[in-house]
């Protein structure tokens, strides 16, 4: 399937944006103009079910919304080969399923949603919920985000398609930690991320990946602190 994108800067240099679950590529409105500044060409998606690319198509959830459909998607949709590729959340999933042929030169995974901490976390009706977010529950759970930002959410949410939650809820029945990094690889942590814990985090140095944590912000670390995201991403630009 090939996905609605949205592109910054002419750079010489590329980086691929991968948004999470609820939003789009609006998601890095101050990212991409960031990026851009610093001499990339940068390409953000929209996923199956987020924004303007297409519903997926299928009997079930998980038909329709699977991992490997989404990773197949960035495949078609993106460049091999980048020099950067950011996926936050659920993007740090789909990355993580399509990085091996994409191959960037480095890959950053942001607050990946590779597993929960704390087994059973994951409700996909509580994510379902958000579809009906009101403007004061997202400046409640978000209350670091710019205005600017919660006008975003709000736009987004109501193009998301929430079978993408119910789709996830059987893979994190069985989640586990990726293996080694098939390209350089930074995670990077929520100051008290309830997806990647500190053992967790132990055990990806172990297999190769820089893991960094940016202190104070929440999950979605690029709208918490965009200082404090880029500034993680020190070495990797």
């Amino acid at each position: 399937m090939k996905l609605h994108t949205r592109e910054w800067g002419s750079g010489d240099r590329v980086a691929l944006l991968v948004h999470g679950i609820m939003t789009d590529h609006r998601s890095w409105g101050s990212v991409g103009p960031a990026l851009a500044e610093r001499g990339y060409r940068v390409i953000a998606v929209d996923l199956r079910g987020h924004g303007a690319s297409p519903r997926g198509e299928g009997a079930t959830p998980v038909e329709r919304y699977g991992p490997e459909r989404y990773a197949d998607d960035l495949v078609d949709t993106l460049p091999q080969g980048a020099d950067l590729a950011i996926g936050h959340s659920l993007g740090g999933l789909v990355l993580l399923h399509a990085v091996e042929r994409l191959r960037p030169a480095r890959a950053v995974y942001s607050d990946p949603a590779w597993k929960f901490a704390q087994p059973g976390l994951f409700d996909p009706a509580v994510f379902a919920q958000f579809k009906r977010a009101t403007r004061a529950q997202l400046t409640l759970v978000n209350p670091r985000w710019a205005p600017a930002d919660v006008d975003v959410e709000l736009a987004t949410l109501a193009l998301w398609d929430p079978d993408t939650a119910f789709a996830l809820s059987s893979l994190y029945e069985r989640a586990a930690l990726p293996g080694a990094p098939a390209v350089p690889s930074l995670v990077q942590l929520a100051g008290n991320s309830w997806l990647i814990g500190p053992e967790d985090a132990e055990a990806l140095r172990g297999l190769g990946y820089e893991v960094r944590r940016v202190d104070g912000a929440g999950h979605t670390i690029h709208r918490d602190d965009l200082a404090g995201f880029l500034a993680s991403l020190d070495g990797w630009l």
